[in-house]
């Protein structure tokens, strides 16, 4: 992979042969674990500016007509996260001269409270080309990584890295796009927070950055209030793209004479008998849906390489392998200015595993006929470093095959997201999501998700229990393994629920390489008996962290929140139980004071009538937060059955989001990682 400084640019061409549609991804790391940022794409022409507000592409408007461009959302990576946009460069207009890749803060955060920014980008077979590495975004809250541009009729990439402290508007004004007409009436426009001069790399005045607005219909924490009470308006945001079609989340009346009526399903249930059965079903539904609702096979083969344009796709096609001809469950095809793009698609459902012969089979037929990608889909979900099948590539093959695997959770999350809060282009495409969404979540389609924590389970459990457990066992190992699969599981469900971003946090001092990562996890597992996760769910104020300590069989689910930079103790302690008025009476409230010394606790129930007993007895005690927590009974069994292991943590996350959460003010980012404690007494 080739490493570029800030300037520096190169051909695509000269670095691989397989370009014609890439993948950017921007990452960065959080120290504190809440920090983030948003990415966005600019098209303009050779004049510098865009054709119009339509090629302004950002989280409200993410996919470009064409499908030359497209925003593939969040991936957690064993460093941090990272922000993934395919390029379809066949499909960009003629007239575009450049395409901008940046990422924006939000309000007065900046990007120095970041580290590791990175942009990278991979040929369509998912082959790392190109990184760049940006050392010097301190005070700016928008950057520009990187462009891809055309010179002599090659696309070309230049490593950028130049800073807005004006954020994601000024950095849109500064390229021709408008901002909306009630921006001023809001108090949006104007210098930058403080009244700072701007600095050298910052190009015009314009908007508060707080531009990349909200999903509409999101259910989501309140917006947070100032001390009266009063609820902030909106800052400025630019113009999003025309409202599609998405479906209420609750049912209309229905016109059933009663409870026993089942409404009419397009695609039924009832007849499957044999995971056969079930396997050859689920890859027929989805590959039609796919091919019927362009909006959502483009979201599940984007990622994959495949350009934009128009899909077609098959079930149980016979090809030739040696002797014997191979039936691969599906085969997905794009054709795009008179070129195919190919991919065969291997599904198992039911908890059934992959099969490494079969799935080498099908990567050697791949690369004899030319097809581009091979397609997993299981109920397994993938981690990096550990992959779920083992093949064999022959370097000397000219033709790259790619190899990428699909979870059957990630599926039902994409089409959430769709349906229920990004819209599609009718109600007949949401209608169709909607039968699909249901049939991947009845009880019989074998399509449940993570659903088994493997053999290693028991035992380890066993070891827990009777302290005979040694570090370096394999066996815990492969529990940290299940553990890490079913979190980011709990991520996908959570997120589509939402329709917001929640990602795992990745601690980078574990190190980079996951597989040290993981056997530092698997020892802390074998000498405290405990899983730990933190997720980070977009727009509240704290990291949800889960434990499973498994010596005790409970799980807990907590957040911590910062004390307001403003106000009276007293007056947090009252704000927050009243806040929590809908929340559980078991629910532990702790008072985080600076230093070691422990601070009050109680829970909500003894705390309602007297909030003044959350304040310390010590006189001059710093209050730094709150942290709030509820505690869980763990399910034995390793599978998802109602007394399961896995039912119990998802049920544990949903309840306290649903019951703690939700009733907490949003997050408001501040511009500093650090926060002045505030004395009592």
């Amino acid at each position: 992979m080739q490493e570029m400084v800030k300037g520096s640019n190169v051909t695509l061409s000269a670095l691989s042969e397989n370009v014609g549609s890439v993948i950017v991804s921007l990452g960065w790391v959080s120290p504190s674990g809440e920090g983030d940022a948003d990415v966005s794409v600019l098209m303009v022409g050779d004049d510098g500016k865009v054709r119009g507000d339509g090629d302004f592409y950002f989280y409200n408007n993410p996919v470009a007509a064409d499908g030359s461009v497209q925003l593939l959302g969040k991936t957690p990576t064993e460093a941090g996260d990272e922000d993934r946009i395919g390029f379809d460069l066949t499909a960009v207009p003629q007239d575009v001269d450049r395409l901008i890749v940046a990422a924006s803060r939000y309000r007065d955060a900046r990007f120095g409270e970041l580290e590791n920014l990175t942009v990278t980008l991979a040929d369509a077979a998912g082959d790392p080309l190109l990184r760049f590495t940006i050392e010097d975004a301190d005070a700016v809250s928008a950057v520009i990584f990187g462009e891809l541009y055309r010179r002599a009729g090659e696309w070309k990439f230049r490593a950028v890295g130049q800073g807005y402290a004006d954020g994601l508007a000024g950095l849109a004004t500064d390229f021709g796009v408008d901002i909306d007409d009630d921006a001023e009436a809001q108090g949006g426009l104007g210098v930058p927070a403080d009244d700072e001069p701007s600095g050298p790399d910052d190009p015009a005045p314009s908007v508060d950055q707080e531009a990349a607005p909200n999903l509409d219909g999101v259910p989501a924490p309140r917006p947070p209030a100032d001390d009266t009470g009063v609820q902030q308006q909106p800052a400025a945001r630019p113009r999003t793209a025309k409202k599609k079609v998405t479906l209420p989340k609750a049912a209309g009346k229905s016109l059933a004479e009663n409870e026993s009526w089942r409404a009419a399903r397009l695609f039924p249930v009832s007849a499957l008998k044999s995971d056969r059965d079930r396997e050859t079903r689920a890859t027929s539904v989805l590959l039609s849906v796919m091919a019927q609702v362009p909006e959502f096979g483009r979201r599940l083969t984007a990622g994959f390489g495949a350009p934009a344009g128009r899909m077609e796709t098959f079930t149980e096609v016979s090809l030739p392998h040696g002797d014997t001809p191979r039936r691969p469950d599906g085969v997905v095809r794009v054709e795009r200015a008179g070129k195919l793009w190919t991919a065969l698609v291997e599904t198992k459902t039911n908890g059934n595993s992959l099969k490494s012969d079969q799935v080498q089979a099908y990567m050697d037929i791949a690369a004899r006929r030319g097809y581009e990608a091979v397609i997993t889909l299981s109920n397994d979900v993938a981690l990096e470093g550990s992959p779920l099948v083992d093949v064999k590539v022959d370097g000397r093959r000219k033709h790259k095959v790619a190899l990428r695997h699909l979870s059957w959770a990630e599926v039902a999350y994409q089409a959430q997201l769709l349906i229920r809060h990004e819209g599609v282009g009718n109600k007949a495409h949401a209608w169709l999501l909607q039968e699909l969404l249901h049939y991947l979540q009845h009880e019989n389609s074998g399509c449940h998700g993570f659903q088994n924590m493997g053999p290693s389970w028991v035992p380890v459990r066993n070891g827990i229990d009777d302290e005979t457990l040694c570090r370096g066992d394999s066996r815990a190992l492969d529990v940290v393994e299940s553990w890490e699969r079913l979190v980011r599981q709990v991520c996908l469900r959570l997120g589509g629920e939402l329709g917001q971003k929640v990602l795992p946090v990745r601690a980078a001092k574990g190190g980079r390489d996951p597989r040290e990562r993981r056997g530092l996890l698997a020892d802390q597992l074998c000498a405290e008996g405990r899983l730990q996760a933190e997720l980070r769910i977009e727009g509240t104020p704290g990291v949800l962290t889960v434990v499973a300590d498994l010596r005790t069989g409970r799980i807990r689910t907590a957040m911590e929140i910062p004390a307001p930079e403003q106000g009276y103790p007293l007056s947090w302690a009252k704000r927050l139980v009243r806040s929590l008025a809908e929340a559980p009476a078991d629910l532990h409230i702790e008072t985080l004071v600076e230093g070691d010394t422990a601070g009050p606790r109680g829970t909500l129930e003894r705390l309602r009538p007297e909030p003044a007993d959350l304040l310390p007895k010590t006189d001059g005690a710093r209050i730094t937060g709150f942290r709030l927590s509820l505690l869980k009974g763990m399910g034995g069994g390793r599978g998802n059955a109602e007394t399961g292991f896995i039912r119990s943590v998802d049920d544990a996350v949903q309840r306290f989001y649903g019951s703690v959460v939700v009733h907490l003010d949003r997050a408001v980012p501040r511009r500093s990682p650090a926060r002045r404690p505030v004395s009592v007494g």
